[in-house]
């Protein structure tokens, strides 16, 4: 694992991965020891899709995660289902006692932002900052945004 980081130029503290539960599931004694080899080395890990599947509070007590990734389908529940609302709340006081960071994923509206962010979520991502592009557009965006937010103050 070093040795790919290192010819890779990357350093592992900018890297992160996402794990998926059905990970999880598979040989968990063998996956707990990588994953806390990476974290090691300094790479970040999420659980990605928090809530669905067969989600266990004892995965995040036992496995070295840095950040919860709050499904899009709770995110898109928020404006409509009384449940959604108290489930990402629920999650995001949980990670944050957990010293975990939160992202509020399939954000599509100003109100499911604005939403995440009263209950502590640290980072949102969906369609309403962005369709996915490809690396080489990242720039010409970020820029874009950088000039709409300086264009506000």
């Amino acid at each position: 694992m070093s040795d790919t980081l290192a010819s890779s130029g990357l350093t592992a503290r900018r890297l992160g991965l996402e794990i998926t539960e059905s990970v999880l599931l598979r040989n968990q004694e063998t996956t707990l020891e990588t994953l806390h080899q990476l974290r090691a080395l300094g790479v970040k890990l999420a659980m990605d899709d928090f809530g669905t599947g067969h989600s266990s509070l004892s995965y995040l007590r036992n496995f070295p995660f840095d950040k919860i990734k709050i499904d899009r389908v709770f995110v898109r529940g928020l404006s409509s289902k009384k449940d959604s609302r108290a489930i990402v709340r629920a999650v995001a006081q949980l990670a944050s006692s957990l010293g975990m960071e939160t992202t509020g994923e399939g954000v599509e509206t100003k109100g499911e932002l604005d939403f995440l962010k009263r209950v502590g979520c640290t980072e949102a991502q969906g369609y309403f900052f962005s369709k996915a592009v490809p690396a080489k557009e990242v720039y010409v965006l970020l820029r874009r945004q950088a000039t709409r937010s300086a264009g506000v103050a």
